[in-house]
C-alpha cells in the first residue's frame, strides 16, 4: 500500500489522481495526435499541447505498452547490455507512477526493498550522491569567503591605499567601487558566461575552471599595493564567482531526487553562510599578524589570500564525482547519462527509471524548442517561461535589496561606528556568520515542508522590523552601552530571520523554475540580477551611510523588505514537491489570477491565524495540474476556467 502522504508528492503521475482511466487515455491520446499536428496549427496552440503532455506523459500506457517504449528507448541508444534493457522495460513502468512499485510484477526482492526504502527513508542515498553534494557545498564556501574576507581587510588596505575618509565622497565611492568589483563583473561578463562554459565543458568542467580562477584571484589581491590595481584584482574574481554561482545550483538540483531536491540545492546557501563565517574567523585569526621586512599590511594579504583554499580543494576532486546525467541526455549522450545516474542511485532500475522519465519529458520540451530557436526571445514570449523569469527575478532581486549584505560587507564599518574596537568589530561580525550559517540548517527540513513562498512570506516583514530597530538603536546616545547592544541584537535578529528565508530560497527557487532548454540562460540571468545589485548595494552603501546616516540607511532597505512581501504574495507561486518539468504546470496560471489568490491569503490569514478560525485554505496549484488542458495559451479565459476549477 502506498501511503497518502507520499502519493500526494507525485498527483500528476498517479493515473488515480485523475479520476479515472478513460479520461487520462483520451487525453494520452488527443496528445499523441497533437504532437503530429498539421504545419497549419499555430505555435501557441502546438505548445499548449506539449504542456499538457509534460503534465503527465505517461498516462494511459498500459504496463506492456510502457516496457516496450523503455526496451526501444535502451537498444536504440545502444544503452548497456541484457540487464540493463530488463532495467528500462521494468524502469518505464515505474516511471508512470513510482510509488505505486508493488503493482510492477518482475521486481527482485532486492529491487523492492531499495523502492520501498527510497519513499520510506527518502534520506538513505548513495554516497556518491552526497560527494556530490559535498562538491556543491565546498563550491559555496569558496563562494562565501569571495565576499567576506574582504569584510576585516578593508579596515587596513583602505588606509594603506588613502580611501579611508569616511568624510571624503571620494574615497567613501572608491572604496565601495573596490569592494564591489567582482559583482560588476559578474553582472556584465561572468554570469553571462555560463552558457558557454557549461555548453563546451560541462558541469563540472564550468566548476574546475570557475574555482581556478577564484584561487588565482584571491592570490593576486593578496599582492595588490594600489586601490586600483585591487580593483582589477578583485574585478578578475568575478569571472570565477558569476559562472559557479549560476552552475553549481543547477548541478545539484539535476543530480538530486525530487523528494529531497530542495534540501540538497539549498545547501548552496547554508554552506555560503558557513564560507561567510569562515571568511570573518579568518579576519580574525589574520588581524594581528604583524608585517614582516619589506611588507606592509601581511594580516589584510593573508586575510584575502587565504580564500583560495577551498577553491583548491574544489579542483582537487572535482572530477571524482560524476557529470550530470541531465547535461549528457541535452546533449545526445544517452548511455552516458545512464551510466552517470547509476552512480547516483542504489539500483539500476531506479537509474533507468529516472532516466526514461526524462527522456520522455524531453522529448516533450524540444518540441517546445524547435517552435523557436531564439532562446532570449522565448525566455520573454512563451508565458510559462516569463512568469517563471518574473518570479525567479523578484525572489533574486530582494536577495539583496532585503539587505543583507550591507551587514555581510560591512558589519565590521557598522559596529566600528557604533564604537566598537577593530578587534571587538571583527569578533562581532564573526558572531553574526556563527548565526547566518546556523539558523540556514533548519531550512533543510523547512524548504520542503514549509515551502519556498511561505518561508519567504513569514521572514520579509520579520526582516524589515529587525532592519528598522537597528538603524533607529542609533539615535541611542554613543555614550550608552545599550547602543551597541540594540545595535547587534537588530543585526543578529536579522541573521536569525534572513538565512532559513530569502538566504536558501532564491538560488533553489531559479535554479527549478526554467524548463530545461533554457534553463542555463535563466540562471544566467538570474545571478546576473543577484550579482548587479550586489554590486548596487555594495558600491552605494559607504555613500548611503554618509548622507543618510545609518538611521535612513537601515530603514530604506526595511521599506524594500515590506516592498518584497508584496511582491511574493503576488507574483511567486509555490514550486515545491514538484519534479522540475512538472512546473511547467506550476507556472501555467496567468499572473492576475495568482496576484488575485495572493489578495485572498491576507484576509484567510488573519482568520485562521489571528481570529483562530477553523478555515481551509484555498488551493491554487493542486487542480490544475491535472486539468489545465487549454487548447491554447491566447485562449486566456478559458485557461483560467480550466486551471481554477
Amino acid at each position: 500500500m502506498v501511503a497518502p502522504d507520499h502519493d500526494k508528492e507525485r498527483k500528476v503521475s498517479s493515473s488515480d489522481s485523475l479520476g479515472g482511466n478513460t479520461e487520462i487515455e483520451n487525453a494520452s491520446i488527443n496528445r499523441k495526435a497533437s504532437l503530429t499536428a498539421p504545419e497549419n496549427v499555430d505555435a501557441d496552440q502546438l505548445r499548449a499541447n506539449i504542456n499538457a503532455k509534460i503534465a503527465n506523459p505517461l498516462a494511459g500506457f498500459t504496463h506492456a505498452e510502457l516496457a516496450q517504449k523503455g526496451e526501444e528507448y535502451a537498444r536504440s541508444n545502444t544503452v548497456g547490455n541484457e540487464e540493463d534493457i530488463r532495467a528500462f522495460k521494468l524502469g518505464a513502468i515505474l516511471a508512470q507512477d513510482p510509488f505505486r512499485h508493488a503493482e510492477v510484477d518482475g521486481l527482485t526482492p532486492e529491487e523492492r526493498a531499495v523502492l520501498s526504502k527510497e519513499i520510506e527513508k527518502k534520506w538513505s542515498q548513495p554516497r556518491l550522491l552526497y560527494l556530490v553534494i559535498i562538491l556543491c557545498s565546498t563550491c559555496a564556501a569558496v563562494q562565501g569567503m569571495d565576499e567576506t574576507v574582504v569584510n576585516g581587510a578593508q579596515i587596513f588596505y583602505s588606509q594603506q591605499f588613502n580611501i579611508s575618509n569616511k568624510n571624503s565622497s571620494r574615497d567613501s565611492w572608491l572604496l565601495g567601487l573596490v569592494n564591489s568589483a567582482p559583482y560588476l563583473c559578474c553582472a556584465f561578463i561572468g554570469c553571462w558566461l555560463t552558457v558557454p562554459f557549461n555548453k563546451w565543458f560541462g558541469r563540472r568542467g564550468t566548476i574546475f575552471l570557475t574555482c581556478t580562477f577564484s584561487a588565482l584571484a584571491c592570490i593576486w589581491q593578496a599582492f595588490t599595493n594600489t586601490w586600483w590595481h585591487m580593483f582589477i584584482a578583485r574585478f578578475f574574481l568575478g569571472f570565477g564567482i558569476g559562472p559557479k554561482s549560476a552552475t553549481v545550483p543547477i548541478y545539484a538540483a539535476e543530480c538530486s531526487p525530487p523528494q529531497i531536491r530542495g534540501a540538497l540545492v539549498m545547501q548552496w546557501q547554508m554552506w555560503t553562510a558557513f564560507g561567510i563565517f569562515v571568511g570573518y574567523a579568518a579576519d580574525l585569526a589574520f588581524y594581528h599578524v604583524p608585517d614582516k621586512s619589506g611588507i606592509t599590511g601581511l594580516n589584510w594579504r593573508l586575510m584575502m589570500g587565504s580564500a583560495c583554499l577551498p577553491a583548491i580543494i574544489v579542483v582537487c576532486f572535482v572530477f571524482f564525482c560524476p557529470e550530470s546525467p541531465r547535461w549528457y541526455m541535452g546533449k545526445g549522450r544517452h548511455a552516458k547519462a545512464y551510466r552517470s545516474m547509476c552512480k547516483l542511485r542504489y539500483a539500476k532500475v531506479q537509474a533507468a527509471r529516472d532516466i526514461f522519465y526524462m527522456h520522455t519529458l524531453l522529448e516533450a520540451e524540444n518540441q517546445a524548442m524547435i517552435l523557436g530557436k531564439n532562446k532570449i526571445k522565448e525566455l520573454v514570449s512563451v508565458p510559462r517561461n516569463r512568469r517563471a523569469m518574473q518570479a525567479s527575478e523578484i525572489v533574486m532581486f530582494m536577495q539583496q535589496f532585503c539587505g543583507v549584505n550591507v551587514i555581510a560587507y560591512y558589519s565590521s564599518e557598522i559596529f566600528l561606528q557604533a564604537n566598537l574596537s577593530e578587534i571587538s568589530a571583527l569578533g562581532a561580525s564573526l558572531g553574526w556568520g556563527v548565526i547566518n550559517f546556523l539558523f540556514a540548517i533548519p531550512a533543510i527540513y523547512t524548504i520542503d515542508t514549509f515551502g519556498r513562498r511561505n518561508l519567504l512570506l513569514t521572514t520579509f516583514p520579520l526582516m524589515s522590523l529587525c532592519l528598522f530597530f537597528t538603524g533607529f538603536s542609533f539615535w541611542i546616545p554613543s555614550s550608552s552601552k545599550a547602543q551597541i547592544s540594540c545595535v547587534a541584537l537588530g543585526l543578529y535578529l536579522f541573521g536569525i530571520v534572513y538565512s532559513p528565508g530569502e538566504g536558501p530560497v532564491p538560488f533553489t527557487y531559479s535554479a527549478e523554475a526554467y524548463p530545461l532548454y533554457i534553463r542555463p540562460l535563466g540562471m544566467s540571468l538570474a545571478t546576473a540580477t543577484t550579482w548587479f545589485f550586489n554590486f548596487v548595494l555594495s558600491v552605494t552603501w559607504p555613500s548611503l551611510l554618509k548622507a543618510f546616516k545609518p538611521q535612513g540607511a537601515f530603514a530604506w532597505y526595511a521599506v524594500w523588505n515590506i516592498i518584497g512581501f508584496f511582491g511574493v504574495l503576488f507574483f511567486v507561486p509555490e514550486t515545491k514537491g514538484k519534479t522540475l518539468e512538472e512546473l511547467d504546470q506550476v507556472f501555467g496560471v496567468r499572473s492576475r489570477d495568482h496576484a488575485a489568490y495572493g489578495l485572498r491569503q491576507l484576509p484567510y490569514f488573519f482568520k485562521r491565524y489571528i481570529f483562530r478560525q477553523d478555515i481551509e485554505p484555498e488551493q491554487l496549484y493542486e487542480k490544475d495540474q491535472v486539468r489545465h488542458h487549454p487548447s491554447s495559451f491566447s485562449q486566456e479565459k478559458e485557461a483560467d476556467q480550466t486551471a481554477r476549477v
